[in-house]
Order: C-alpha cells, then structure tokens, then sequence
C-alpha cells in the first residue's frame, strides 16, 4: 500500500492540499488539490479539515491508476468526471 503524506492549508474558498505519494515501487509522485467548503460538506462526515477526505479520494484513486497518472493539480470534484462513482464512494 502507498504512504499518503497531506498538508492542508486553509483559503478563502476551503483548503489547498499538497498530497505526496510514496508507492515505494517507484518514485514519489507530488500532488496539490483544491477543497471547496461545498465538498467537505457533502464528502466530508462531519470533519472540519480535508485531511482524512482527501486521503480517501487517493486511495479511492490509487484503486484505479497508478500514482504517476493522477492529475497533478485538481479540484477534487473532477475526480467524478473521470470516475462517476466517485461521489457514492466518497458518500459511503
């Protein structure tokens, strides 16, 4: 399984997260993702930081490509127009 490193900081809007992945098969791969205070309110449970919502989109991710394919920067909304279940997996 991946190492998953998230630094979250805070923005007008929600978070920027820099997402480091370490597969440990092969090199790193460096991330950032936009949280908007809509999406942790819908995928969020409850939590008032993006960490644990955006380790669960990487590994809901991780299930499907390799880390060197992930988007290098995105809202986390897109992921759902590559992956339509996206959203019931992250409301689960």
């Amino acid at each position: 399984m991946a190492e998953i490193s998230i630094e979250s900081a805070p923005t007008k809007s929600g978070w920027e997260c820099d997402v480091e992945i370490d597969p440990g098969t092969e090199r790193a791969s460096r991330h950032r993702v936009r949280v908007l205070h809509e999406e942790m309110a819908r995928w969020g449970k409850g939590a008032h930081e993006p960490d644990a919502l955006v380790r669960r989109a990487f590994e809901f991710l991780l299930e499907r490509e390799p880390a060197h394919e992930i988007l290098k920067s995105f809202e986390l909304a897109e992921i759902s127009r590559y992956f339509p279940e996206f959203d019931r997996a992250m409301s689960s």
